[in-house]
């Protein structure tokens, strides 16, 4: 009898070269599968938080202008600091078990100073702008707000509107680098615009007759016209806009921003904000 003319010997022939070709397969299947599924490297560790930051260093640096009361002031006799923002920065820098520093600014200056990491919170009267928040992040807002006129008591009758102001022959004194010099290049055409530098000083130049009136944030008219009888505030509780304050806080930095938001809602909501707040606004 002719052994390969017995088909059960050639299969046990045959069954060792297939086992070998199916164990070869499996190994360029594994092979392909891994070439077409690499694994992803290790994405790096997050930024570490301002929250941290903070804590390791035992300290809370703060952005302020200092020249916009009732929010943020500093004494340029003393160096002393005040305002309503001043107190709420020294209760967050209680809170995080920190040293308060108050790093100064400008109006123009501040989302940048915030951005290159000079402070972890800027505070003091700041308003919530689309420009600003291409920059940094905001807390959630504390104050509605929005800009009033402030004039002599004996022209309040002739700045009831924008319309009013915008004029010739009418002089808006302004402050640089805020949200009232925007104001003032967005809504008037026709009056004078003068800038003076120093928000300190600004409203003298009213009393002075050297401008006519002033474009700024209600709560900053209700302050000023209680110090300068001969100033009054025009129609600050129906405001020009809308502007709320809120604090300009670091972009991304998502774990910070809700600590910061969490506080904030209990300031508000023990009366803590209200106590800073009455001294200032009666």
């Amino acid at each position: 009898m002719r052994l390969e003319g017995n088909p059960g010997m050639r299969r046990s022939k045959l069954r060792p070269v297939l086992v070998m070709l199916a164990g070869l397969l499996t190994v360029l299947a594994a092979g392909a599968g891994c070439a077409k599924k690499p694994v992803p490297p290790t994405p790096p560790p997050p930024p570490p938080s301002a929250l941290d930051l903070v804590a390791q260093r035992g300290e809370l640096r703060v952005c302020s202008t200092g020249d916009y009361r009732p929010f943020t002031y500093r004494d340029p006799a003393t160096e002393r600091w005040s305002g309503i923002d001043i107190d709420m920065a020294g209760d967050m820098a209680r809170k995080l078990g920190a040293r308060l520093t108050i790093v100064p600014t400008t109006w123009g200056a501040m989302a940048d100073d915030l951005a290159a990491d000079k402070c972890d919170v800027a505070m003091g009267g700041v308003s919530v702008t689309l420009e600003r928040a291409r920059k940094a992040a905001y807390s959630d807002p504390y104050l509605a707000d929005g800009k009033a006129p402030i004039t002599r008591c004996a022209n309040q009758a002739r700045f009831q509107t924008v319309e009013q102001i915008d004029r010739p022959g009418v002089r808006v004194v302004v402050n640089p680098g805020g949200t009232n010099e925007q104001f003032a290049k967005e809504r008037l055409r026709r009056a004078t615009v003068i800038t003076h530098p120093d928000n300190n000083t600004i409203f003298e130049e009213i009393m002075a007759n050297r401008a006519d009136v002033m474009i700024t944030d209600a709560g900053e008219t209700r302050w000023q016209a209680k110090q300068h009888p001969e100033l009054c505030a025009v129609n600050p509780d129906r405001p020009l806009s809308f502007a709320p304050k809120a604090y300009l806080l670091p972009r991304g930095d998502v774990v910070f921003q809700q600590w910061v938001n969490q506080w904030l809602r209990l300031a508000l909501g023990d009366g803590t904000y209200q106590r800073f707040a009455r001294p200032w606004t009666g």
